[in-house]
């Protein structure tokens, strides 16, 4: 479980007030074999347009983490997932919704990289090159910072 909420933006006010639910999120991590991992742009007209994440989207009604992973990720950049390995939870409040993102590991997928929202895609070792990168992923960069042992920056 996440130890705390992370929270976007505190200057800005939150969009539907204190009792708002949260809307749970899978997120795909993806790895390639050099230790390489996606990130992708937010599309135009989205909010936070233009800042880097993992890919993933928002639960279905009766979808658990791994249908909606799979689901999404086969809508957004078009290919086919294999095993999804469950990692990390962290909830971050956002000035437009309080999310928790399930963060998954996938190491294995079929299909050529689509960017069907025209967002645009980079294999990124740490520190990584794009920015900026979106709040809720700074996180797994820390994350993965501790797992490889990397003690320069997380970002730029």
């Amino acid at each position: 479980m996440p130890r705390g909420i992370l929270v976007a933006d505190a200057n800005l006010p939150r969009a539907g007030g204190a009792d708002r639910e949260m809307v749970e999120v899978a997120v795909g991590v993806l790895i390639q074999a050099d230790g390489r991992f996606l990130l992708t742009s937010r599309p135009a007209g989205k909010v936070y347009e233009g800042y880097w994440e993992f890919p993933g989207g928002k639960l279905e009604p009766g979808e658990n983490v791994e249908q909606a992973l799979r689901r999404e990720l086969q809508e957004e950049i078009g290919i086919t997932i294999g095993a999804v390995y469950p990692w990390k939870v962290e909830q971050v409040d956002y000035p437009h919704a309080l999310v928790r993102l399930n963060f998954c590991k996938i190491f294995e997928w079929t299909g050529e990289l689509q960017m069907r929202e025209r967002q645009s895609f980079a294999w990124q070792r740490l520190p990584v090159q794009v920015k900026p990168v979106l709040p809720g992923t700074i996180p797994v960069l820390k994350w993965f910072a501790q797992e490889r042992q990397f003690s320069g920056s997380t970002s730029t």
